[in-house]
């Protein structure tokens, strides 16, 4: 599998990089029971899911007042539609960034000033190259890879193509965060809000036999 070529290891966006350097955790902040744990956090990124539309309103700008990054997730936001009216309705709320499957949604993003994450299910070979074709053409700001077991099977240049990227799904324990960095991803993106306060020089350290990565297959 040849990933596209036109888009390698792009930069990090001043914002995301400054928020991760001191913790390179994902807040996934799924409806509003974490929200107090994560507003007293030390992790600025957060990607709101499962929020009802009429929730939003009141939940994103007061994450902005407490300094966080906000993504909102537009595939699972109950009541949002999928459309241009959707990401201004986001923008103009205080937002800063959305999170979709949808590459339509993520061309559109950028126009608005939003900052956006492309989520791309890695499940084999075909799905790969039908994902990094996507991100090509879409040219996210971050894309968030699931699950983040699959990272140790890709290949080196095929994570290019998709950085900078965010690991997420089955991320549980500190290992799980530090494996993700150490393969290349910018950060990890984990629904635990006991990860939410794991900064960057309390990662454990990650044996060299977890960073092997496969062989390319023979074409």
């Amino acid at each position: 599998m040849t990933p596209s070529p036109s888009r390698s290891s792009a930069a990090l966006v001043p914002r995301l990089a400054s928020a991760f350097a001191e913790v390179p955790v994902v807040a996934s902040v799924v409806g509003t029971q974490p929200l107090r744990e994560f507003l007293t956090a030390p992790a600025k990124v957060c990607i709101l899911a499962s929020f009802a539309v009429g929730q939003l309103p009141q939940v994103v700008p007061a994450l902005g007042r407490a300094g966080k990054t906000v993504f909102v997730n537009v595939d699972s936001s109950p009541g949002l539609a999928q459309d241009r009216g959707a990401l201004e309705f986001i923008k103009n709320m205080g937002a800063h960034g959305v999170v979709s499957t949808r590459l339509s949604l993520i061309e559109k993003g950028r126009p608005l000033g939003l900052l956006t994450m492309m989520k791309v299910f890695v499940t084999d070979r075909s799905n790969l190259r039908r994902s990094t074709d996507a991100i090509s053409r879409g040219a996210p700001d971050l894309v968030e890879i699931m699950p983040a077991p699959i990272v140790a099977r890709m290949s080196a240049q095929a994570q290019r193509a998709m950085s900078p990227s965010v690991a997420a799904g089955f991320v549980e324990t500190p290992a799980d965060v530090a494996l993700a960095l150490a393969l290349g991803s910018a950060a990890a993106a984990t629904s635990d809000p006991r990860l939410w306060h794991l900064r960057r020089d309390q990662l454990p350290p990650v044996p060299p036999g977890a960073l092997k990565r496969p062989a390319p297959p023979q074409e």
